[in-house]
């Protein structure tokens, strides 16, 4: 319980907190062109800037930042949680051994799905708002007008049901493999960088964490653009269509993807995504690793994560 709830666990919640919004922040225009392409289908640009561009053009300089606040908000709770997690869990099974691929892989999946059914309401609200006065080429989205995230609550929870906040929970949970993996690869990289010398470099963790990342979003790509059609759960869709989120949905827009673009439609957007991801991914965990080791040197404590 000591491991649980230890001083170690809290500063790596911290450090990746931070981590994630200081690299999102930067990124941020990446993340709505990624956001435009999987959303509105019938957008003939297919290239990041190009869509970035049109968004500009056609809803003014700041559009490709709308929304931030609350993906800003969602993103600070959603890190805290799975680094909380992850390091909790693993202060518990590793005990100060050295770690294995193996078990980094399990308890990033158990992290994922602690943090997947405690934050899906924040990022189901978070995908609206990011795309709300969006100019859609797609006729069957239905217009939203939230004040805000409490606004946006509200009006979910009274017109569509309690549970249209865990919208794309299924694909989500899949999802959950994404950061499994990409830690899995980051941690493994890790070790072997190690192991031929005494500390990473700043360039070192750059690229380690670029490469595990764009290894875990390729590989899961094609959920994550399910997820955030659920997630946005605006489109008119036939009544038998609206158990957003169950595995016969996740099938059913999976064919229909399919059927429309052919399969690369389920990669559309992958672009944007790769450079957004893989980007932000790199500076998050570059800002985590040097936020953890500084805070450890100032309060004389040892990184319980040196392997």
């Amino acid at each position: 319980m000591a491991s649980v709830l230890s001083y170690e666990s809290l500063v790596h919640a911290v450090a990746g907190a931070v981590g994630s919004v200081t690299a999102m922040t930067v990124f941020f225009p990446l993340d709505t062109a990624r956001l435009r392409l999987q959303v509105d289908e019938k957008r003939k640009s297919k290239t990041t800037h190009m869509v970035l561009l049109e968004i500009i053009k056609e809803e003014g300089l700041l559009a490709p930042y709308r929304g931030w606040f609350p993906v800003i908000s969602s993103l600070c709770c959603s890190n805290f949680v799975y680094f909380y997690t992850f390091n909790s869990l693993k202060a518990v099974w590793v005990k100060g051994q050295r770690s294995t691929t193996g078990k980094d892989l399990v308890i990033g999946f158990v992290a994922g799905v602690v943090n997947v059914l405690l934050t899906t309401p924040l990022w189901v609200v978070n995908t609206r708002l990011k795309l709300q006065g969006a100019k859609f080429r797609n006729e069957d989205i239905v217009p939203t007008n939230y004040k805000g995230i409490t606004d946006a609550f509200h009006q979910i929870i009274r017109d569509e049901g309690i549970m249209a906040l865990w919208n794309g929970t299924f694909p989500s949970l899949l999802l959950v493999f994404n950061p499994a993996i990409q830690f899995m690869f980051y941690e493994g990289l890790k070790r072997q960088l190690l192991k031929k010398r005494m500390k990473l470099s700043s360039l070192d963790v750059f690229i380690i964490g670029a490469i595990a990342k764009a290894i875990a979003t390729t590989l899961t790509y094609p959920m994550q653009t399910i997820q955030s059609i659920l997630r946005f759960g605006r489109h008119n869709l036939n009544p038998e269509n609206r158990t957003l989120g169950s595995l016969r949905n996740v099938l059913y827009h999976l064919h229909q993807r399919v059927r429309r673009f052919g399969i690369m439609g389920l990669y559309k957007g992958l672009e944007a995504k790769l450079l957004q991801t893989v980007l932000t991914a790199a500076l998050m965990l570059l800002v985590y690793e040097k936020l953890t080791a500084a805070t450890f040197t100032v309060m004389g404590l040892k990184n319980a994560r040196k392997h």
